[in-house]
């Protein structure tokens, strides 16, 4: 759906729109459209003027689907896609989480009822410049309302999108530049990469120039936000590390307004806090300077095994998980796995730079004799080489399904628990898939890759980033989903996040000082300072009160989130120090 750029005469409607909550709010408060001291239709004109005419009003994208305005033909269109990724992608406002659009405009609800943004940007601006950012920046600043960036909406925290907010939109920053990069710590190939740069975009232009470059599993994420921003694991990290271990350098814009570079030698507290300490909480991220590697072959492989006995078949998820752990001490070896009640997917394994598709199922003899004893039938049983990374990825990773209608958790997976204690850490996973049928059945998907200090160099793991120290002890980091239905109700959602969070506290039970991949868990985890940011977090603080001061910058379960603002009962944010009343 094209979005259109505004103008005055509708700017001034859609704040008409908003009067029926007009009413004065304290300063102490985020404003929202109207507040008394919202910005007047003038204010935002000038703002679009500002920004060239970028300046976009949030729409929901079910909004066809409710009187007035009821569109049958566009309403079918939206239902009928209201699930594929592309349609929360190219929007700048509408995110794929469910939960974060707190059904608003759900298009299976209309025509009658309410539709509303609720929890969605009032306006976006279609970021392309750091100009743009500046001004978006400073706009938000100087009239007291809510900042959010959002690239693609890949994001189960809610930190793209916020009611009442301005919304800075990067997703259109597609830049790819490859080149010979010279810094303090490094020399060599590298990957300057716009904001809005994909995975989709990246490797087939990576593979033209001989290079791989490091990033997910799922095509559609974005590289320089919560991916590299918030750790980041794919493929490749078994043999290069995070993807936070991978930026050379970041080029920001400032809560103040400034556009500028942090490097190990120029601004470096920001440098580090931006790899691995949480997205869209210290600066707007404009591209980042990625190492670069050669390319060659890859192998890859994957099987699945069904649950035709009970204990034979968690017996077998026993042995697979044992043998991680020697899979663990091969150089580059990664295997990403799918886990329910019913059937074990070896989704894929990769082993860059072999020379014959022997060479990744070769480690894995071991546990096939394993599985042979007892009588588990192999099915899907294949393996193959390819010329590069690229063509093993659209051969193994890109045909996965990657859902938008989910909820998800998850939890980091420590060497020590499958080694110490396998059976309550395979209980655990049990309960979760064998219990699941009360929010419609859930998949535990894990991705295991080496990232310890001793695979991806002391320069990486040695407090150089602000990544969470358990991903160096974690053998594999697991999540586990709950597919939503397209009509599922407010009730059903709410209901599904309590009983992640119930089962990630069993996972935390299980596996102490295990940590979680913070892009692949919940909001409102009550350790989340512990699990998402460990013993960094002080640091952290340190580097949020320097660069954002006046906490221009706030999202859910982001360092300092809890000293500055709070959600009030209408979606505003307050200052938690002071009067929430309006």
């Amino acid at each position: 759906m094209e979005q259109k750029r505004i103008v005055v005469t509708a700017l001034a409607l859609l704040i008409g729109a908003f009067s029926s909550r007009a009413g004065a709010s304290s300063s102490k408060c985020r404003y929202l459209p109207g507040d008394a001291k919202w910005p007047s239709a003038a204010a935002w004109a000038q703002l679009n003027h500002t920004v060239g005419g970028s300046l976009i009003a949030g729409r929901p994208l079910g909004r066809p689907c409710f009187e007035p305005g009821f569109d049958a033909t566009e309403c079918a269109a939206i239902k009928a896609e209201w699930t594929s990724l592309d349609t929360f992608l190219a929007d700048p406002v509408n995110v794929m989480s469910p939960y974060w659009m707190n059904n608003s405009c759900n298009p299976f609800y209309g025509p009658s009822g309410a539709c509303t943004l609720g929890n969605l940007a009032v306006y976006a601006i279609d970021v392309r410049n750091a100009q743009d950012a500046v001004a978006g920046v400073r706009f938000a600043q100087a009239n007291n309302i809510r900042l959010t960036i959002k690239n693609t909406g890949h994001d189960f925290l809610g930190r793209s999108s916020g009611a009442g907010s301005l919304a800075l939109w990067t997703h259109n920053i597609k830049d790819i530049a490859f080149f010979n990069y010279r810094g303090r710590d490094y020399a060599g190939p590298a990957a300057r990469l716009g904001a809005g740069v994909q995975y989709s975009d990246l490797y087939p232009v990576a593979s033209a120039h001989g290079l791989r470059v490091l990033g997910g599993s799922c095509p559609t994420v974005g590289v320089v936000g919560g991916f590299s921003q918030g750790g980041g694991h794919g493929p490749l990290s078994a043999k290069y590390g995070l993807g936070a271990d991978q930026v050379l350098e970041w080029e920001v814009v400032t809560a103040d307004g400034r556009h500028i570079t942090a490097s190990p030698s120029q601004n470096a507290d920001l440098y580090w806090a931006l790899r691995g300490g949480g997205a869209g909480n210290y600066a707007v991220v404009l591209s980042v300077t990625v190492k670069a590697y050669p390319d060659g072959p890859a192998a890859g492989a994957g099987f699945t095994f069904a649950n035709e006995d009970e204990n034979t078949y968690w017996a077998a998820v026993s042995a697979f998980l044992k043998h991680l752990l020697v899979l663990d001490t091969l150089d580059g070896y990664m295997s990403g796995f799918t886990l329910t009640a019913q059937q074990f997917a070896l989704d894929f394994a990769l082993l860059p730079d072999a020379e014959a598709a022997d060479d990744v199922t070769g480690p894995l003899e071991p546990l096939f004799a394993e599985l042979d004893a007892l009588n588990v039938t192999l099915v899907s049983n294949r393996a193959s080489l390819h010329p590069n990374f690229a063509d093993w990825f659209d051969t193994w990773a890109k045909p996965i399904y990657y859902g938008t209608n989910d909820s998800v958790g998850g939890r980091l997976i420590p060497r020590a628990a499958v080694r110490d204690n396998l059976p309550a850490l395979v209980a655990a996973f049990r309960d979760i898939a064998e219990n699941s049928s009360a929010v419609g059945g859930s998949a535990l998907n894990g991705v295991a890759v080496n990232v310890t200090e001793a695979r991806v160099g002391s320069a990486a793991a040695s407090g150089a980033s602000a990544v969470l120290p358990a991903w160096r002890e974690a053998l594999f980091t697991l999540n586990f989903g709950i597919p939503l239905a397209e009509d599922a109700s407010w009730e059903t959602i709410r209901f599904g996040q309590r009983w992640i969070n119930e089962k990630q506290d069993r996972l935390r039970a299980v596996t102490p000082g295990g940590g979680t991949y913070m892009s692949e868990a919940t909001w409102d985890n009550p350790h989340w300072k512990e699990d998402y940011f460990g013993v960094n977090y002080e640091a952290l603080r340190a580097v949020k009160a320097k660069y954002d001061p006046e906490n221009l910058f706030w999202a859910n379960a982001a360092v300092g989130s809890d000293a500055s603002w709070e959600p009030a009962a209408d979606g505003r944010l307050c200052s938690i120090s002071g009067s929430t009343s309006h």
